[in-house]
């Protein structure tokens, strides 16, 4: 739930919700959070590791080719 409360816009504008964090996303007060707000759940099946394997290069590209060393305001 604390990661959901760190969302800045409505969870009602949420089509997915993505974690690779496992078994402490896999709860009931989240699965009903994500009914009441038709919110679909990303999570890897347990032994398969490569389930988001597209998702975190991907995330990684932007980490590494565009926000390295970068400044923000």
């Amino acid at each position: 739930m604390s990661a959901l409360s760190q969302i800045k816009l409505p969870l009602s504008k949420l089509d997915l919700f993505h974690s690779d964090r496992g078994k402490e996303f896999d709860n009931r007060l989240l699965a009903d959070c994500f009914k009441t707000f038709n919110i679909t759940h990303s999570l890897s099946k347990k032994g398969c590791p490569y389930d988001n394997a597209v998702a975190e290069a991907t995330f990684k590209t932007i980490k590494t080719e565009f926000v390295k060393g970068q400044r923000f305001n």
